[in-house]
């Protein structure tokens, strides 16, 4: 055995106890044998390598009668430094991850990541459902308990009253299951949402199409507005970012980086520029360059603030000065998280920034996504996508009927 023989790996070694480095090769030992109950000279003792862990023997400790036997000459040949503490691979296995890595899960279609995000509402939902009609007749308290529950999943009253009535039909005083219910539900929420159910699109011919992008904080303006510059790129369009939230740097930065991601021009100002101003130099210079649309970010704002929302009005004023037709397209994007604040939202930037549709993200946080259906019957306004998650590919195209059967969970 050679002493890299007698190394163990490094990582090996500390974790069970051995070191990186072999003990130094033992003296020939040249004191005489010891007679019989003479005491051994006080000098350290190797320890044997054959039990590491065994304590020591106390030197007082008698020893058996006789000689002891006497170990014969070592050969120079024979003699080799001694093996650290070897490690007992047998009492703790590798863990099975490192010998068998989980294998890469298929990626969701959209429906499933759609259900998936629906899953706190349709489960809020779909358990008190379960619980008022299992083993029940279809009678008033228990139409009582589902409107509250519609409620409460904040669909609205205007929706929650069409589907009591539109289950009680030819139903009542008889016996129901859960899922006859639900199918009633999904049904219904279709019905409401169908009509507004719309694609974004570009219509008019107008160069560059010009789409300003509204909001509160927080409710994924900049993310909202990288994601359609790559649908649009994709699709060989020609686009231009405005980066107008010149109150925050990081929307700035964040915006540089979806136009480089996706080839688009970008204009932008110092932080605290004129947010109207900037917006004006960007659509000039859009129309200069020949580009096919223009998407003008702006900073989140309270729908409370006056003046704030009197930034936006100017916005709005400063651009129509350049283009009476624009902007062509305002979105607003709706966290469904904040619930029924959201009527409020639309109600005022409707009223401010001529909102023409809506953008809702964050559905797969809340177990408030009903929220969409209260605001399709009160407002009527399009809903051109919705948003379950981070990546380019959760902002999709609105369908009315997927989205019935996801908060229904069917």
């Amino acid at each position: 055995m050679t002493e890299t023989e007698t190394k163990m790996p490094g990582m090996w070694g500390r974790l069970f106890g051995g070191g990186d480095k072999p003990r130094a090769a033992p003296q020939d030992d040249k004191r005489p044998a010891l007679e019989p109950n003479e005491k051994p000279a006080e000098a350290p003792v190797a320890p044997p390598l054959s039990a590491p862990d065994e304590p020591a023997v106390a030197a007082s400790e008698p020893r058996p009668a006789g000689p002891p036997p006497v170990a014969p000459a070592p050969v120079a040949s024979d003699v080799v430094a001694p093996s650290p503490r070897p490690a007992v691979t047998t009492a703790i296995p590798p863990p099975i991850a490192a010998l068998e890595p989980t294998p890469p899960q298929p990626k969701k279609g959209w429906f499933d990541r759609l259900r998936s995000g629906l899953s706190k509402t349709s489960s809020k939902l779909s358990d008190g459902i379960t619980s008022v009609f299992t083993k029940k007749k279809l009678d008033a308290a228990a139409l009582e308990e589902l409107e509250d529950l519609l409620l409460q999943a904040d669909l609205g009253m205007e929706t929650a009253s069409r589907i009591v009535v539109a289950l009680s039909v030819g139903r009542f005083n008889k016996d129901i299951s859960a899922a006859e219910v639900k199918a009633v539900l999904a049904e219904e929420v279709e019905k409401v949402l169908k009509p507004i159910a719309r694609p974004l699109v570009l219509e008019g011919g107008h160069r560059p199409h010009v789409i300003l992008v509204v909001g509160v904080n927080g409710t994924g303006k900049t993310t909202t507005i990288g994601k359609l510059a790559r649908i649009y790129a994709a699709e060989g369009k020609r686009v231009m970012l405005a980066a107008g939230d010149t109150f925050r740097a990081a929307a700035v930065e964040q915006l540089k980086i979806w136009a480089e991601r996706t080839g688009a021009g970008i204009v932008s100002a110092e932080i605290g520029a004129d947010a109207a101003g900037l917006a004006y130099d960007a659509l000039r210079k859009a129309r200069e360059e020949n580009r096919d649309i223009l998407i003008i970010d702006t900073a989140g704002r309270l729908q409370n603030k006056a003046d704030l929302m009197a930034e936006l009005e100017k916005i709005v004023r400063v651009i129509k000065k350049f283009d009476a037709t624009a902007p062509h397209t305002v979105l607003l994007t709706l966290d469904a998280t904040t619930g029924q604040n959201a009527l409020n939202q639309v109600e005022i930037f409707r009223q401010t920034a001529g909102v023409t549709g809506l953008i809702m993200t964050k559905l797969d946080g809340t177990a408030r996504g009903g929220i969409l259906v209260a605001i399709a019957a009160k407002y009527g306004l399009p809903v051109h996508a919705i948003g379950v998650g981070e990546s380019v590919d959760d902002l999709q195209p609105f369908d009315a009927r997927d989205f019935a059967r996801a908060i229904a969970g069917l």
